[in-house]
């Protein structure tokens, strides 16, 4: 899971602990808009690759500067195009060949990675299994790594080993079936193990070095302004047509809303979805809406006081109008979610229909007034206490929807106060120490998960604090449900593991550890004269402007 605000990107990074978790035309599927009065919203995925060459494009970076481009690091639109990795998440979230040929389990236990002969980082050097090896360790041995998590079951002593000329094998202590998912990301991303070594705690900032095997070159980092990328044309997938692919961080949403309708960048992701009808009527570019598996919710913050009780969540789950929530707030560019899963995270699983199943036998959101009064008297909670919501200040949408969630709150007799708090203190919460949320009972966020899979939101926020339920702030325990994931994980078989994961959401859904109130799209917005980015959630993984390129 990561968290889209700048101001969160520490739950971001925490998150990714535990995530198990080239561009073509694709086709076309529909969503609801969240507005039952408008026209189902076509999601495409990914745009038709460009057919010309183009000097030079200017991307905004909405999430504003980032602190390192280096995977595990810090996350950010930058990193996919510079950092290719062993596996690559397709736009329809489906996983393929990357810098790796092959990468599979031959047992339940050894997964082995065959390098794709003629690979090389930007300098010219050959892409090594010895560099494999060294990027895949950072994380497997650093528990600051954001993907850390993604290399619990690997064996703790020659887990990660070179088995041949063009071979890494990886040998694990039980089954991991999300494994192959992850290395699909920033997980497998791959860095040359001598500039890294040479580099030490400088690789990857403004004022250090990087070299990697994507298809872009960092060029230069110019700190509080922009960052230029040139294309390597030396990448085995193909030279980029975008020649250089300068990033400017523009972090405030109307500014960044102005600067696209008047052409000074020509695209970017996650646009605000308040700029909706501005953005469907430019004559200099298009708003392009792509599936996601982002997400808005609120959740408790400890394990006392009024959040803490289910009661109180669901009641306050049922006093909310979701129809209403994504008509204001996201301007129909979302939809309802039963849970904190989308959807979206297993569509190009082999076992999709058994998650599918699963998701379709949740109870839908519904608003249900009477219901919810009555669970705030049955909870015996002492309805004259404020409940305190904490949001990050600056971010419209969590404004929005805190005043929702306390509007439907009076509506059933609970009281919400809205704490804002400045970046810095709102990416405190989500640290170990408890003391920040010991005055506030709940937190909205926004998230994702980048790469395929189902894992990462459940673990986080129902597993016990040491199996890595780093959220789980309220001391949820349910064995059952524990048995549930640690079996959805170390099944190889991928039904087996779909049934595992049913069989627990089916038990955790109802406690609503996140109050879900939408699901939202990937919001991306281009210029006319550009196409073949991906328009997914998967451009956060993906080299998404591999095929970016005029029309």
């Amino acid at each position: 899971m990561r968290n889209r605000g700048k101001a969160a990107t520490v739950v971001a990074a925490a998150a990714a602990l535990v995530l198990l978790a080239g561009c073509t035309p694709r086709d076309v599927e529909t969503s609801p808009t969240g507005d039952e009065t408008s026209a189902p919203i076509e999601l495409v995925d990914a745009l038709p690759a460009g057919t010309t060459e183009v000097d030079e494009v200017t991307w905004a970076l909405v999430e504003g500067e980032p602190r390192s481009l280096v995977p595990g690091a810090d996350y950010n639109f930058v990193q996919p195009n510079l950092c290719a990795s062993l596996l690559r998440v397709q736009p329809d979230f489906t996983v393929e060949a990357g810098i790796a040929e092959t990468a599979d389990w031959v047992d339940p236990v050894t997964f082995v990675i065959d390098i794709r002969p003629g690979v090389t980082f930007w300098d010219g050097t050959p892409v090594t299994p010895q560099d494999v090896v060294y990027s895949l360790e950072r994380h497997h041995s650093d528990v600051t790594s954001a993907f850390y998590g993604a290399f619990v079951l690997v064996a703790p002593e020659g887990g990660i080993e070179v088995t041949g000329e063009n071979q890494v094998t990886v040998h694990f202590v039980a089954p991991d079936s999300t494994f192959r998912d992850a290395i699909a990301g920033g997980a497998g991303a791959v860095l040359s193990r001598a500039v890294g070594e040479a580099q030490g705690p400088a690789l990857g900032t403004s004022g250090g070095e990087l070299m990697c095997a994507g298809p872009y070159e960092l060029e230069s980092w110019t700190p509080g302004s922009e960052i230029v990328t040139v294309a390597n044309e030396d990448y085995w997938d193909g030279a980029p047509l975008v020649k250089k692919l300068t990033y400017r961080f523009i972090s405030d949403g109307t500014t960044l809303t102005n600067a696209l309708l008047e052409g000074e960048v020509d695209g970017a992701f996650n646009v605000a979805p308040g700029s909706r009808s501005a953005f469907e009527s430019s004559d200099t570019g298009r708003l392009v809406i792509g599936p996601s598996t982002a997400s808005f919710s609120f959740g408790p913050t400890r394990d006392t006081g009024a959040g803490a009780n289910p009661l109180i969540r669901q009641a306050l789950s049922l006093a909310i109008d979701r129809q209403q929530y994504i008509s204001t707030v996201l301007h129909g560019l979302g939809q309802p979610q039963s849970t904190f899963v989308a959807p979206f995270s297993w569509s190009g699983s082999s076992a999709a229909d058994v998650y599918q199943a699963g998701y379709d036998a949740l109870a839908a959101p519904e608003v249900d007034l009477d219901a919810a009064k009555k669970l705030v008297e049955e909870s015996g909670e002492d309805t004259s206490v404020p409940l305190r919501l904490a949001i990050p200040a600056g971010s419209k949408e969590l404004s929005q929807t805190a005043a929702i969630v306390q509007s439907a709150a009076g509506q059933i007799g609970l009281t919400i106060e809205i704490d804002e708090r400045q970046p810095a203190d709102f990416a405190a919460i989500f640290l170990p120490d408890p003391g920040p949320r010991e005055n506030i009972d709940f937190v909205a966020t926004t998230g994702y998960t980048e790469t395929p899979g189902v894992l990462a939101y459940p673990q986080l926020f129902l597993l016990p604090a040491e199996m890595g339920g780093i959220f789980n702030w309220t001391g949820y325990s349910n064995p059952d449900v524990t048995a549930g994931l640690e079996a959805a994980r170390t099944t190889p078989d991928a039904t087996g593991a779909a049934e595992a994961y049913v069989g627990a959401q089916e038990i955790f859904a109802p406690d609503l550890l996140q109050v879900t109130l939408a699901g939202s799209y990937h919001t991306t917005f281009l210029s006319d004269e550009l196409s073949g980015v991906v328009t997914s959630v998967a451009a956060y993984s993906s080299p998404w402007a591999q095929h970016l390129g005029g029309k």
